[in-house]
């Protein structure tokens, strides 16, 4: 029998990830659909030119396979530092990448550039490829295939129980990630509360799904609208978090009162959804009655939470589309900048601390339709980004982390400013290309963005 966690001891798990600022890193996670180049089909799991085959021949380069009932889900490797990286599969079988810690953003561009690399290399093989978009833009749900994972059956079966368009997130989205370090509670609390109201600000200036079975959507990002109806229990903008008494005791409570997915135990999911931890805490689950969970099983729980920032032992930034390898590199930078440095990250929060719960939500709302035209507190948005990028440049200034001799982190936010300047989302331009020269054909997104 496994003895029993109490609650001050999830809050003391949560305050392990703080970090003397000399520790700090940068880690990247991005997704992105793999498609057979034939027919532009989502491949299966099994077969010749599938997943699973795609994961064998990624093992050349040094990944591990690992296992879940003699089915390959995810590949790991370590880096010269002995940090761990991943590969694993989404739902539908979009890859992600989810990176090793790194110290600067120059480093995330290496490791992202050698993964892109490598995955190209076996997929030109198997005659895939690879698309970095927010949502498919062109199969139905019902048409993509579903990946050989416990998890994801429990999920997919409780999703239409919540929401309506839970299954679209899990089947039909990719996202790019950034998670970043905290030194204390007070600098978790300001880096949660300055990166979540920032998060629709990240949703415009990354907006990059405007299709949906061959046609536009009627979104800039489709990604971020399924997020607003899939699970109001576990995503959103998480309005306690501005609230005084915020720190690691709130969001364990918030945890805990977010109804369960699942327990594992050995290889097997054990479906515990719509369940309470609070009564797994009291040996009361009605999955597992009597046994008490681990300290594995709170990990695995937090990973069920999606609101648009997330805190484990660091903090994710959730809001911005699937896009480009230049994008992946912009979105570290762009975190890095803002939260990396104190006197930007103050005048981040100056930027957003006078804005009310009903901004944050109907910015939310508003960025997935109209992008940098929303407007937020008598500002347009694309004011609002221009300033954050600015902020963002003159941190990763301060930083002064050199590749190359003088060259620092900024270039990498360049085609932010652009997209800023302008106010002209990624997603606006693939739109202007599907009215003029694609005539209408999204199929031609593949051919022309395709890794």
């Amino acid at each position: 029998m496994t003895e029993p966690l109490s609650r001050n001891q999830l809050i003391s798990a949560l305050a392990k990830g703080m970090k003397p600022r000399d520790e700090w890193r940068i880690g990247a996670e991005h997704e992105k659909f793999m498609f057979a180049w034939s027919d532009l089909h989502r491949p299966a799991y099994g077969g010749p030119d599938g997943i699973r085959a795609m994961l064998d021949g990624l093992t050349r380069f040094g990944w591990r396979p690992v296992l879940e009932r003699d089915q390959v889900i995810a590949l790991e490797r370590e880096n010269t530092e002995g940090l761990t990286s991943s590969i694993s599969l989404e739902p539908g079988g979009q890859f992600e990448l989810s990176g090793a810690p790194l110290k600067t953003v120059h480093d995330i561009c290496d490791e992202t550039g050698r993964h892109l690399v490598e995955v190209k290399m076996v997929a030109d093989e198997l005659g895939l490829g690879c698309l970095g978009l927010g949502f498919d833009p062109l199969w139905r749900r019902d048409q993509i295939p579903i990946m050989p994972k416990g998890r994801y059956d429990i999920m997919r079966a409780y999703m239409p129980k919540v929401g309506t368009l839970g299954l679209d997130m899990m089947l039909r989205t990719c996202t790019i990630q950034s998670n970043l370090d905290f030194d204390s509670e007070a600098d978790m609390v300001l880096k949660f509360r300055t990166s979540l109201a920032l998060q629709p600000i990240a949703t415009a200036l990354f907006a990059n799904s405007p299709f949906t079975e061959g046609k536009p959507n009627g979104f800039l990002s489709a990604r971020a609208n399924v997020w607003t109806d899939t699970d109001p229990d576990r995503t959103g903008m998480i309005d306690f978090v501005f609230q005084d008494g915020f720190g690691f005791e709130r969001y364990v409570d918030y945890a805990l009162d977010t109804p369960m997915y699942f327990v594992k135990r050995d290889d097997r999911y054990i479906d515990a959804s719509g369940q309470s931890f609070r009564d797994f805490l009291e040996g009361r689950l009605p999955a597992l009655p009597g046994e008490y969970p681990t300290m594995k099983d709170w990990v695995d729980h937090l990973t069920t939470l999606f609101p648009e920032v997330r805190l484990k032992s660091y903090l994710e930034m959730r809001g911005a589309d699937g896009g480009p390898w230049s994008r992946i590199c912009a979105l570290q930078a762009l975190w890095a900048g803002l939260l990396y440095d104190g006197p930007c990250l103050s005048a981040a929060w100056d930027v957003v601390k006078d804005w009310d719960i009903e901004d944050h939500e109907r910015l939310r709302r508003d960025v997935t339709r109209q992008g940098l035209k929303a407007e937020v507190a008598g500002r347009s948005l694309r004011d609002v980004a221009r300033e954050v990028v600015a902020i963002a440049k003159m941190g990763l200034k301060h930083r002064a982390r050199f590749s190359g001799g003088m060259v620092d982190e900024r270039g990498y936010l360049s085609e932010l400013e652009d997209i800023a300047d302008s106010g002209v989302t990624p997603a606006e331009r693939l739109l202007d290309l599907y009215h003029g020269d694609w005539q209408g054909d999204v199929s031609r997104v593949y051919r022309d963005f395709a890794y």
